[in-house]
C-alpha cells in the first residue's frame, strides 16, 4: 500500500466527519475531503515532517471550507440527523442517544468560529494546540472559544427543554396549607 493510500485509509473519516459538521451536506463534506487529498496529492511533498501530516490535512480542510464559504455566501441547511454517526455511543441507552443526537443537532446550529473548534475537540479528538494550528488562531482563542461555544450549547440544549416542546412537564411546588 503506498503512503498515500495509507494516509487516506487513516484520516477519510475524521476529515469526513469534520468537513460534515462544518458544510452540514453529506455532498459537500465528500467534496471538501476529495479537495483537500488532491492538495496533498500536489503538495504533501513539501511537508518536511510528517508526523504533522493529520494537522495538516485538518487545516486544508478548513481552509478549502472557509473559501467556498466566502465563494457562496451561504450555507446549505441540510437536515442534521445523518451526523449521528459522529457521536461515540457510550451506552445503549434510549435517553442518552436522544441526548447526544440532540447535542449535535444544536452544536451544528452554532456558529462557525464555535461550531469548528467544539467539533474538533469534542468530536475529532484533537489538543488545544492542534486545533490552534489547524484554524490558525491562537491557543487561547481557542480555548475561549470552545468554553463560549460549550456555553451555548448548554444554554441552547436547556433553553430547548423548557420551550413546551412535550418533554419535560415543570411541576410547581405548592405550599402546605397549615390548618
Amino acid at each position: 500500500m503506498s503512503e498515500f493510500e495509507e494516509l487516506v485509509d487513516s484520516h477519510y473519516k475524521a476529515l469526513y466527519r469534520f468537513g460534515y459538521s462544518l458544510s452540514k451536506s453529506a455532498d459537500l463534506a465528500s467534496d471538501l475531503v476529495q479537495q483537500t487529498f488532491t492538495i496533498w496529492a500536489e503538495k504533501g511533498h513539501q511537508l518536511k515532517d510528517r508526523s504533522k501530516a493529520k494537522t495538516w490535512l485538518f487545516t486544508t480542510l478548513y481552509r478549502e471550507f472557509l473559501g467556498q464559504n466566502k465563494k457562496s455566501k451561504r450555507f446549505i441547511n441540510e437536515d442534521t440527523s445523518n451526523l449521528e454517526f459522529a457521536m461515540p455511543a457510550a451506552e445503549h441507552n434510549g435517553a442518552r442517544q436522544m441526548d447526544s443526537q440532540r447535542a449535535v443537532q444544536i452544536l451544528s446550529e452554532l456558529e462557525d468560529i464555535f461550531r469548528a473548534p467544539l467539533t474538533l475537540f469534542y468530536l475529532q479528538q484533537h489538543s488545544y494546540k492542534e486545533i490552534a494550528q489547524i484554524l490558525e488562531v491562537p491557543i487561547g482563542t481557542v480555548m475561549s472559544r470552545i468554553s463560549r461555544g460549550k456555553s451555548l450549547l448548554k444554554k441552547k440544549f436547556f433553553d430547548g427543554e423548557e420551550d413546551g416542546d412535550g418533554k419535560i412537564i415543570k411541576l410547581e411546588r405548592k405550599e402546605a396549607k397549615n390548618g
